[in-house]
């Protein structure tokens, strides 16, 4: 039997950071999946989760344990293969460091991912948008840093590991403001600036002050923004905006909605969703077309464009009485 602490210690420390060059978030995405399983595993064996041996993964438990996240924590599909990826790269891992291990790592590869309906994609309009970023109050130090944050989010379309992760060195505010954003996969993009975020930037570079951290934004503390930070403010700034415009209400606004919204505003204005593709950082433009899907204006040109078949108009006629009286009734 061998212990599993200094194979995931191993994996998570060494293999994905320096050998896989994962991003710190991706390796926190993994800790996280691998401190549920290893918590669901302690109680399935009666043990603490250090005394777990790599045996003990074996594909049964992978089911239950996915099956524990769907029922009992809630997670969606979407979770659910995010946590299966997880231990699928681990016990791949596992196999160059004990071949004993091959059979079982075979066995929980074969378990499939789970199919789910892909929804729309839920994003804010034009109006509400611009309530929740004229929510802060441009008076104070606090609201002058939510303007920008919030508007930056938006207009750049960042996620929200990229905005808070963004330093004083990414921002360039001269005649052609850009920023230089590292996003999934450390692959970097330059985005130019909308003339009203660079303002709301150059506002908040001036009260800013001499802080001791190299982030953008900071807290009150004046450490680096956090994500649950970020959060927090867009949820206080929403709910603000909510009272000028009501239909927020109906919205759980998230950073992601933020950068849907402006991938959506984008593609009608240009109608290229290579254009949006750029902007969001994905690597592949399939991934991008789920906006299509959003967006009924590209539909409604090609329908309009194309001739409808000429139908010749008639009237139904019943055969029997007793069809007509079904359609009369």
């Amino acid at each position: 039997m061998n212990a599993v602490a200094p194979l995931i210690t191993g994996f998570l420390r060494e293999h994905l950071p320096t050998v896989r060059g994962c991003s710190p978030h991706t390796c926190e995405a993994y800790a996280y999946a691998f401190k549920l399983l290893f918590e669901y595993a302690g109680r399935h064996y009666g043990v603490r989760p250090s005394q777990l041996c790599i045996e003990q993964l074996d594909v049964s438990l992978v089911l239950a344990f996915l099956n524990y996240l769907e029922n009992e924590r809630r997670n969606d599909a979407t979770t659910r293969n995010a946590r299966l990826a997880a231990i699928k790269a681990f016990m791949h891992f596992t196999e160059f460091k004990l071949p004993s291990v091959l059979e079982q790592s075979r066995q929980i590869h074969a378990i499939p991912s789970k199919r789910h309906d892909q929804a729309l994609i839920r994003h804010l309009t034009t109006s509400e948008i611009r309530a929740i970023l004229e929510a802060p109050l441009l008076e104070t130090r606090p609201g002058i840093r939510d303007r920008a944050m919030l508007h930056l989010c938006f207009s750049a379309r960042l996620r929200v590991s990229e905005l808070v992760g963004l330093t004083l060195s990414n921002l360039t505010l001269g005649e052609s403001p850009s920023l230089r954003v590292l996003g999934k996969r450390r692959k970097e993009r330059c985005l130019p600036l909308w003339k009203e975020a660079a303002s709301d930037l150059r506002a908040w570079l001036a009260v800013r002050g001499d802080v001791a951290t190299p982030e953008l934004f900071v807290n009150a503390r004046g450490s680096s923004m956090t994500r649950s930070g970020f959060e927090y403010v867009l949820r206080k700034h929403a709910k603000l905006a909510s009272e000028q415009c009501p239909s927020l209400k109906r919205h759980a606004v998230s950073p992601h909605q933020m950068r849907h919204s402006c991938a959506v505003l984008i593609l009608q204005a240009t109608g290229d969703i290579r254009k949006v593709a750029l902007g969001l950082g994905h690597e592949d433009i399939r991934t991008t077309e789920v906006y299509l899907r959003v967006d009924p204006i590209e539909k409604l040109e090609a329908i309009e464009s194309t001739l409808p078949p000429f139908l010749r108009k008639g009237r139904f006629k019943a055969p029997d009485d007793l069809i007509a009286s079904l359609q009369d009734p």
